[in-house]
C-alpha cells in the first residue's frame, strides 16, 4: 500500500517515474488533445470556475473548501449530488457520448452512450449502512466516514463514464474529488465537470465539489499526488501510473491493467459461450479492462467452437491475414536487458473490427463485432493487453493445460478471468489458480459488473491494491463510537 512509502523520494526518481507515467498513461496513442479553452465569462480570474482549474494545487484547495461545505449539508446533500450526477449522465448520454467519441476516436459511439446511461446503476449513499453491537458492556456503533479530498486519475478508454461513476462513489462517501484526466479525454471531462458543478451549485450552493485540471500534464499529475489537501488517490491506468501513485506516500486505490483469459471446456454450452465471448469481448471494441482478450479451448471441441463463433457473426482470419494484422498491430522493441518484446500500436486500439479486417486483407461485413484467429499460446495477441475486437483462439489438450496457459497470459495481474463449463471442479481449479478479482462463469465479462449477472456496477476495479470493485465504502474510513454500560434498555 502507498501508506508505507515516504514523501521525501529522490527528485530524479520521482521525475523519471512520472515521465514514464505520462508515456504510459494512454491506452491510445497520438498527440494529446488539448481541452477547449473555457470562455472568459465562465472561468476568468474573477468569475466562477465550476470545478475546472489551470493547476492541480488550486483545484485541490477549492475541493477542500467544497468538502467542508458538503459536510454541512449532511447525508441529504450527498443524496442530492448523486441524484444530479445520475440524472445528468442519463439526460446527456447522447451528447456526451458523441463528444467523447469525437475527441478520443476510440471505441464505439453506441457503447459510449450506453456507458453513460448505466451510471445510474452505480451504488450511492444506500451502501453505507452503520454497524451496531449491543451487549452486557454497552453499545458500539461503527460508521463510514469520508477522507476529505480524493485525487483521481482517469483513463482515455472511458473518460466521462469513469469520472462520473467515481464521483457517485466518492461523493456518496462524503468526499470531494480532483481529477487529472487523460490528456486525450480532457476536453470532454472538463465539459462534464463544469456541468455537474453548475447543477450542484444551483441546488446546494457548492461550486467546486468535483474538480478537474483543464490541461493535464506531467506537472499536474505530480502536483496532485503531492497536494497536502489530497488525502487519498484513486488511479485507473497502466503499471507506470499505478507505480507512481503507490510511491506518493498516500493511500492509493489502484485499478491496474488486465489481460482476461477465457477457458472453454467440453462440457460447456458451446453456442452460448461463443455468443457471450463476442458480446463481452467486442463491447466498445474491447476497451473494457474486464473484456475477453484470449480464448483457450479444449481441442476436442475447438472445431465446434470455431463454427459457433462464425455462426454468431465473428469473422475468422486465416494465417496470412493474421500475420498482416499482427505486423501492423505490434512492433518489436528491446528492453534494458536486450530482450525483444512486442509493443502495441496504439493507433489500432479500440478500432472497429471492419477496420482491422481491412488491414488484414480480409472481408468483414458492415456491423461485424469481432474478428478471431487461431494462434499459439505465445502470440502477441495472447500475451499483450491489446484492446482490439480481435481475439486469439488457442487449442489446449486438457483443462489443466488451459488453466496453466491462462495464468501465464494473465501475467499475475489478478484482474479478471472467465470460464465456460458445467464442471464445478474445473471452475474451482481455475478460480484458485488465477485468483482474479473477477471470475465469471458461463457469461460475458460484463456479467461480473452487474450487467446480466447479479452484483453492482463500478468503473474502477482496484486489482493492484486489493480493494476490488470500488463502491462508496471504498472511499471511507471506519470510525467506532463506544458507550460503556449505559444506554441499553435490557
Amino acid at each position: 500500500m502507498a501508506g508505507s512509502s515516504q514523501l521525501n523520494l529522490d527528485e530524479s526518481t520521482v521525475r523519471s517515474v512520472v515521465e514514464e507515467v505520462l508515456r504510459n498513461l494512454t491506452r491510445s496513442g497520438g498527440v494529446p488533445i488539448e481541452a477547449p479553452t473555457p470562455s472568459p465569462n465562465r472561468c476568468g480570474r474573477n468569475s466562477r470556475r465550476f470545478g475546472v482549474f489551470e493547476d492541480a494545487a488550486e483545484a485541490s484547495r477549492a475541493a477542500l473548501d467544497a468538502f467542508h461545505q458538503l459536510k454541512e449539508k449532511g447525508i441529504a446533500g450527498r443524496l442530492k449530488v448523486v441524484e444530479i450526477i445520475k440524472g445528468l449522465c442519463d439526460e446527456k448520454a447522447e451528447e456526451w457520448g458523441r463528444l467523447e467519441f469525437e475527441e478520443t476516436r476510440i471505441g464505439r459511439l453506441d457503447h459510449k452512450v450506453e456507458k453513460l446511461q448505466i451510471v445510474k446503476l452505480v451504488p450511492g449513499v444506500e451502501w453505507l449502512k452503520p454497524y451496531g453491537l449491543s451487549g452486557d458492556h454497552g453499545i458500539t456503533l461503527e460508521e463510514y466516514t469520508p477522507y476529505g479530498v480524493v485525487g483521481a486519475i482517469t483513463p482515455v478508454t472511458h473518460s466521462i463514464p469513469t469520472l462520473s461513476g467515481n464521483v457517485v462513489n466518492i461523493v456518496a462517501a462524503g468526499n470531494a474529488v480532483v481529477f487529472n484526466p487523460h490528456p486525450n479525454g480532457a476536453g470532454c471531462a472538463a465539459v462534464a465537470v463544469r456541468t455537474f458543478n453548475e447543477a450542484i451549485h444551483r441546488e446546494l450552493g457548492i461550486e467546486n465539489l468535483i474538480c478537474a485540471v483543464e490541461k493535464p500534464t506531467l506537472d499536474s499529475f505530480d502536483a496532485l499526488c503531492k497536494a497536502p489537501e489530497v488525502s487519498i488517490l484513486c488511479v485507473t491506468g497502466g503499471p507506470a501510473v499505478v507505480e507512481a501513485a503507490m510511491k506518493s506516500g498516500k493511500r492509493a486505490i489502484c485499478a491496474g491493467p488486465g489481460n482476461p483469459p477465457v477457458l472453454v471446456d467440453d462440457t460447456a454450452d458451446i453456442d452460448k459461450a461463443a455468443r457471450n465471448i463476442i458480446e463481452g469481448g467486442s463491447y466498445d471494441n474491447n476497451l473494457l479492462c474486464v473484456g475477453e482478450k484470449e480464448i483457450f479451448v479444449l481441442d476436442n471441441v475447438a472445431d465446434r467452437f470455431i463454427r459457433a463463433m462464425r455462426l454468431a457473426g465473428a469473422v475468422q482470419l486465416n494465417d496470412g491475414q493474421l500475420a498482416r494484422l499482427t505486423a501492423e498491430a505490434f512492433t518489436d522493441s528491446k528492453d534494458a536487458g536486450g530482450c525483444s518484446h512486442p509493443v502495441l500500436n496504439r493507433d489500432l486500439v479500440g478500432k472497429d473490427a471492419t477496420d482491422l479486417a481491412r488491414i488484414a486483407g480480409a472481408t468483414a461485413p458492415a456491423g461485424t463485432d469481432m474478428l478471431f484467429a487461431e494462434t499459439d499460446a505465445n502470440h502477441p495477441y495472447v500475451m499483450e493487453e491489446q484492446m482490439m475486437p480481435m481475439v486469439p483462439v488457442i487449442r489446449v489438450r486438457s483443462v489443466e493445460e488451459g488453466i496453466e496457459l491462462a495464468k501465464k497470459a494473465e501475467h499475475g495481474y489478478r484482474h479478471s478471468s472467465i470460464i465456460h463449463t458445467l464442471n464445478v471442479n474445473h471452475m474451482t481449479a481455475m478460480a484458485r489458480a488465477l485468483d482474479s478479482t473477477l471470475f465469471i462463469k458461463n457469461g460475458p465479462c460484463t456479467a461480473g459488473l452487474g450487467l446480466g449477472g447479479e452484483g453492482y456496477l463500478s468503473y474502477s476495479i482496484a486489482t493492484t491494491t486489493g480493494e476490488g470493485i470500488t463502491n462508496p465504502k471504498t472511499f471511507t474510513r471506519t470510525r467506532r463510537c463506544v458507550m460503556v454500560d449505559n444506554l441499553r434498555i435490557y
